[in-house]
Order: structure tokens, then sequence, then C-alpha cells
């Protein structure tokens, strides 16, 4: 019995690369279409949003951030919350900024009444210069 040809390492190789890339290829869209994209359905028309921002004090940025990432976890656990975000400057280490999103003012109103943003408010003219400043919009989508 005669046995297969032997091909080189080399093609041997080549081979195996471009069989990998072929079926990233053909993969990729299939991937792409499994993970549906963000549900904005979620968010109603006219729905409440803020945008704020707040700058620590020199030398107190670490403290600051240690008292507001738990913000995080802790907003994205509220139901009513629908958005949240919290970014840092990457050139100014210490000014923060949120974005958030809630169906109505309502539903921010009773946000700001939660202990945990109470205590975090109460810790800024300690940690921050002039508190929080808070931009309050309106999300617009295409039927609006």
């Amino acid at each position: 019995m005669k046995s297969a040809p032997q091909l080189p390492e080399h093609r041997l190789a080549l081979l195996g690369m471009s069989g990998l890339v072929a079926a990233a290829l053909t993969a990729t869209p299939a991937l792409a279409q499994e993970k549906p994209g963000r549900d904005y359905s979620r968010i109603p028309d006219g729905a409440y949003s803020i945008v704020a921002q707040v700058r620590a004090k020199s030398g107190k940025e670490s403290e600051l951030r240690a008292a507001t990432l738990p913000l995080v976890a802790l907003v994205r656990g509220d139901p009513k919350n629908l958005v949240y975000f919290l970014q840092e400057d990457r050139s100014t280490p210490g000014h923060f900024i949120f974005y958030e999103v809630f169906a109505n003012k309502e539903d921010f109103e009773a946000h700001n009444a939660m202990p945990y943003v109470k205590a975090w408010l109460a810790r800024l003219p300690e940690l921050s210069e002039g508190g929080v400043t808070v931009m309050r919009m309106e999300v617009l989508n295409e039927n609006r």
C-alpha cells in the first residue's frame, strides 16, 4: 500500500493558516449576527437623561474615585435606571462625567433620594471643587 505524499512543513503551516483565515472570515458574520445590538427599545421617547460632572479637589482625585466607583454597581442595580456610565477624563484625573437615563423625572428624583446617592453627595464638599454640575436632557428618538 502506497503512503500519501508528504508535504514540507512550511506548506503544512500555510495550509493550516489559510484554513483558519477562511474559517474566521466565514464565521465572523455569523458571530456578529448572534450578538444582538443594544436594546434601545426599552428607552422610551422623551426619556429623562442626565449628563453630570464633578471635579476632584487637588490631591483628592483618588479619594473621589474611590467614593464614586461603588455607584456604578448600585445605580445599575436600580430597576428604574435604564443606562448608567461613569467616565473619567483621561487627561485630567479626578474629572468625572456621568451619563444616566431614566424613563422620567420621577424615576430620577427617586434615584437621588436613595441613601447611597445622598451619602455620596454629602462627601462632595470635602472631595470636589464646587459639587456636581448637572445638565437635564431629553432623549430624542427618530419619532421626536
